[in-house]
């Protein structure tokens, strides 16, 4: 098997998506309930507004999160899992069990 087949990129994509700085904390606050931007900046200590908004663009082109407007006055934004995040969050929940283990376990 070569690196170059289609099967390692589209792999090397998903853990560059995933392995992104904020990206797995952006997701997990998700999960946990934020739905407004100053909900996930509370939610994820140490991460700058700039970071936060563009991972949440990422995962919104990515189809793992959903951003929607609602018209009132100010205008409310709101992000929330896509069926499609909610799926990388249960395919992800293995490796977080695994590092837990691995952290446990003294070389």
């Amino acid at each position: 098997m070569s690196i170059d087949e289609p099967s390692c990129r589209v792999f090397a994509d998903a853990l560059e998506l995933v392995g992104r700085r904020w990206t797995a904390a952006v997701l997990l606050a998700a999960h946990r309930g934020a739905r407004r931007f100053g909900e996930y900046r509370s939610a994820i200590e140490g991460i700058s507004d700039r970071l936060l908004a563009l991972r949440l663009k990422e995962l919104e082109q990515e189809g793992l999160v959903a951003r929607t407007v609602i018209p009132s006055t100010p205008v409310q934004i709101r992000y929330a899992l896509t069926d499609e995040g909610e799926r990388l969050l249960s395919v992800l929940q293995p490796l977080i069990e695994w590092s837990y283990r691995r952290m446990t376990v003294s070389p």
